[in-house]
């Protein structure tokens, strides 16, 4: 059996070295092993890698609908607040997660790792 694709299992949020295991005990907690293969999962640190790269897609999609809905509809700035904020947090909950996963695996498929002191 050949292994699963890192990136993708990562984003699905399972363990880059088997693709069974789960990468997450909560919403964002790195577990510390996979349950599945035993891979140690403990070293592996995103830092603020995904919070960017959600910020700058949010950002994108809530701009470009917010100024479109203004102006196509022109609707009203209050309506537009009331659209278009909600719809920033849902978007950052949604992309929130699989990111972190994309990256934690890019990590383990580039073999990255953190200095190592002594």
């Amino acid at each position: 059996m050949s292994k699963p694709d890192p990136l993708l299992s990562g984003a699905a949020g399972r363990c880059p070295n088997c693709g069974e295991g789960h990468l997450f005990e909560g919403f964002l907690k790195v577990s510390p092993l996979c349950e599945a293969c035993g891979f140690d999962l403990a070293a592996a640190d995103s830092g603020d890698g995904p919070a960017v790269f959600v910020i700058l897609i949010a950002g994108l999609i809530v701009a470009f609908g917010a100024l479109f809905t203004m102006v196509a509809f022109r609707t009203p700035v209050w309506l537009t607040l009331l659209i278009w904020l909600p719809m920033t947090l849902v978007i950052v909950l949604v992309l929130l997660r699989p990111m972190k996963g994309l990256m934690l695996a890019a990590q383990f498929k580039n073999k990255a790792s953190q200095s190592r002191h002594g």
